[in-house]
């Protein structure tokens, strides 16, 4: 049974992050570029330089060489070995640590089976589409019965319907899968339905950690507001968020003291289902989301400045801290 992982590391000046992670969850690790998402999987990996503890159990990763650390590691970009076929590529890590060849080759035939990729064992990567060739990546790193699996934006590049059929499949292995998942990602629908919790990074340090619903319902930072569609302002010790569809948009200033109000330019205008959403730089940038009979009405454009204002009822408050951080 994998253990528990207590990390606080430190990756040059970009990175400082301490969390723990349970066997069997996955953690969704998230944050705007270059908050430090991907360097916080290396240092684990071993791929870069790391000062710090990522303790498994009695195990020190960090004082483990890279080639005996039971860690899968998933790319973006696939990665795969070009010379090796499918079956090949995901028998890599069990032939390297010296298992003979038939029992290797079964078991990677075992993880083509479970991706439905059976049929291309014998394929080159040159000779695969972008959602196989990820599925043999995922199947390779699987295949080493890692105690961590490690996935860097796995989804990136690929087509939105294969990245929907490829999440769902992920999504089925991690569930069985008896070690820790660390998932970096760029977009809310993983982390809402493939993570456990949520680590949220800014600035390369961590800024949150929760469940996903908590997460998306109390966001500590403009990026993770954005992700889920809220505005997010900072009220003194306190946050404020609410919806883009809980805004009034009006050319005058706005009357009645039981309204919040902002006032900025018109940044963009652009269909978003039923309404027309609109981006204000309205110190923070907050979106409004207004119908196209009332965009008409108002005569927006690009430029154009206007009052936003919002109920207090209509908003959460909350605490700028999570408790006890």
């Amino acid at each position: 049974m994998t253990a528990q992982l207590v990390a606080d590391l430190e990756v040059a000046d970009r990175v400082r992050a301490a969390f723990t992670a349970e066997p069997g969850e996955v953690l969704a690790v998230i944050g705007p570029n270059g908050a430090g998402k991907s360097s916080l999987l290396h240092a684990i990996a071993g791929l870069v330089d790391v000062r710090g503890s990522a303790r498994l159990g009695g195990t020190e990763l960090l004082a483990t060489p890279v080639r005996e650390r039971r860690v899968g590691l998933v790319f973006q970009g696939q990665l795969l070995f070009p010379h090796l076929t499918a079956l090949d590529n995901v028998a890599f890590g069990r032939r390297s640590r010296g298992e003979d060849r038939r029992r290797a080759e079964a078991v990677a035939r075992d993880w083509l089976e479970r991706f439905g990729i059976a049929e291309l064992a014998d394929r080159k990567p040159r000779e695969l589409s972008g959602g196989q060739a990820q599925r043999v990546a995922i199947a390779r790193a699987l295949a080493t019965d890692p105690d961590v699996l490690l996935l860097d934006e796995p989804f990136t590049g690929l087509d939105v319907s294969v990245q929907m059929a490829l999440r769902i499949e992920l999504g089925r292995h991690l569930r069985d899968f008896p070690g820790i998942a660390l998932l970096v990602t760029h977009d809310a629908i993983d982390a809402l339905t493939l993570a456990d919790r949520v680590l949220v990074l800014d600035g390369g340090r961590v800024a949150q950690v929760g469940p996903p619903a908590e997460v998306a319902a109390e966001p500590r930072t403009p990026h993770v507001a954005r992700l889920v569609g809220l505005n997010l302002v900072p009220d003194g010790d306190d946050l404020i968020s609410f919806t883009p569809d809980a805004v009034t948009v009006s050319l005058a200033e706005p009357e009645g003291s039981s309204r919040l109000r902002w006032r900025g330019p018109i940044a963009t205008l652009a269909p978003h289902g039923d309404a027309v959403r609109l981006l204000v730089h309205a110190s923070p940038d907050l979106l409004a989301d207004v119908t196209p009979a009332a965009a008409t009405e108002l005569e927006l454009v690009p430029g154009q400045e206007v009052w936003l204002s919002a109920k207090a009822t209509a908003v959460s408050r909350y605490g700028a801290r999570e408790a006890g951080r």
